[in-house]
């Protein structure tokens, strides 16, 4: 029976972490854009921000004063046990969302959307909004916590399917080149592209694509894999860097993640994570006991499942 207390304090230590402290994959794939960045202001931005990064996690600060929108996503394993059960669960992220805006500090940026009221405590109708997955043979819960900036970096499309891979890059470009001119989103970012589903799910793919998996993975489809180095070397070749300004180091890396759809359309998403990346997972065992890390593992094989448990003879019937 995993602790209710255990969950609330290991939520209230990722809280701080994701606001505080970079994940170790995004920083490497920031120093290399500071490397090979090649426009003045842009390589002067990318090396404040590292300096900035160093100086938050040493006086224990929030790295950005836009401290984002904070989110949760919890995988369940399939014989995990909560004391109180979800909605105690549900509770205590709820407890801790608001004591982490109090203790870290965090800006309280959740707002009711007609009469701009809050609590002062990111909590709300909806807030957190808290996303669930589950996991096979299992005892744990995994907590991930995401603060992604709430306003811009984000944009969809319905396409269909004749406009094939050439169609996704002209979609992919027009949105980073528009993001960029108008100032919609911070880099150098993760790009998240959420292909498939319905409109909702394209824009979940897109998003947990950008905030979920650390820099330098790849799709397990070889062809997706290559379709995101693309797309990547694609949105570092339009002349933009850091924040705007001319450069080559606009994306940080490109991440797809794919769900089957309509036969007659091919939704996709683009999501950009911002310049301040900030995530932080931990693992929650059944005695209480937390293990921290830096990836999230949100996309595993079973994620990713393709179709029913089929016996060998009906596998073989359907190649």
């Amino acid at each position: 029976m995993i602790p209710i207390t255990s969950l609330q304090q290991t939520a209230e230590e990722l809280m701080a972490k994701a606001a505080i402290e970079i994940p170790e994959d995004y920083l490497g794939g920031l120093r290399a854009c500071a490397k090979e960045e090649k426009g003045d202001l842009s390589a002067f931005v990318i090396q404040a921000m590292l300096e900035n990064y160093e100086a938050a996690k040493a006086d224990r600060r929030a790295m950005c004063g836009d401290t984002g929108v904070p989110r949760w996503y919890v995988k369940i394993g399939n014989a995990a046990q909560i004391e109180g059960g979800p909605v105690a669960l549900e509770a205590a992220l709820r407890r801790a969302t608001a004591n982490a805006t109090r203790n870290v500090p965090l800006r309280p940026n959740h707002v009711h959307p007609l009469w701009r009221t809050d609590h002062n405590n990111n909590c709300g109708i909806g807030a957190p909004e808290i996303e669930y997955s589950f996991h096979p043979e299992a005892q744990w819960i995994d907590l991930t916590t995401v603060h992604k900036g709430g306003l811009f970096g984000t944009d969809y499309r319905m396409l269909f399917p004749g406009d094939g891979v050439d169609g996704i890059k002209r979609f992919y470009l027009d949105t980073l080149i528009a993001f960029g001119r108008r100032g919609l989103a911070c880099q150098p970012a993760i790009v998240g592209v959420g292909l498939g589903g319905s409109k909702d799910i394209a824009m979940v793919l897109g998003k947990q694509a950008a905030c979920l998996r650390i820099v330098g993975s790849r799709n397990p489809d070889p062809r997706i894999a290559a379709l995101e180095q693309e797309l990547k070397a694609l949105g570092n070749s339009i002349g933009m860097g850091a924040m705007g300004f001319m450069g080559s180091s606009m994306v940080v890396d490109c991440h797809i993640e794919v769900g089957y759809c309509h036969t007659g359309g091919m939704p996709m998403s683009v999501h950009m994570f911002c310049l301040s990346s900030r995530r932080a997972t931990a693992r929650v065992l059944p005695d209480g006991r937390a293990e921290f890390r830096t990836d999230p593992e949100w996309f595993t094989d079973y994620m990713r499942r393709d179709t029913v448990e089929w016996d060998e003879t009906q596998v073989e019937a359907a190649e």
